[in-house]
C-alpha cells in the first residue's frame, strides 16, 4: 500500500507481463483525499502488443496513513479526452 501519493501508480503485472503500463500521471491534488490523472496503456493478449494510450482519473483517501482507492472515471480515447479538455476549457475561460 501506498503511504504518499507519489507511490500510487495504475501499474500492473500479471505472469511477468506489464498488463497496465503506466506512461505518465500528474497529481491533481494531495492530502487526505488525493486525485490522480494517469496515462496508461493495456496489454492485448491476443494481438501481443499494448493499446493506444488511455486516461485515467483515480481518487485515493488517506486512512491509518495509506491510500485507498475510492473512485475511478476511465477515459476510454483520445476523442473523449479532447471532448472533456474542449469543455473544460470552455467552462473556465474568464
Amino acid at each position: 500500500m501506498a503511504e504518499t501519493p507519489d507511490e500510487l501508480t495504475v501499474n500492473w503485472s500479471e505472469d511477468g507481463i506489464d498488463v497496465v503500463k503506466e506512461l505518465d500521471k500528474q497529481i491533481l491534488t494531495k492530502g487526505a483525499w488525493t486525485t490522480i490523472i494517469y496515462r496508461f496503456q493495456e496489454w492485448n493478449r491476443s494481438k501481443e502488443e499494448y493499446s493506444a494510450d488511455k486516461y485515467t482519473i483515480r481518487r485515493y483517501q488517506k486512512r491509518n496513513g495509506q491510500y485507498q482507492q475510492k473512485s475511478k472515471f476511465n477515459i476510454s480515447s483520445k476523442e473523449q479526452a479532447q471532448k472533456i479538455i474542449d469543455a473544460l476549457s470552455e467552462w473556465t475561460k474568464d
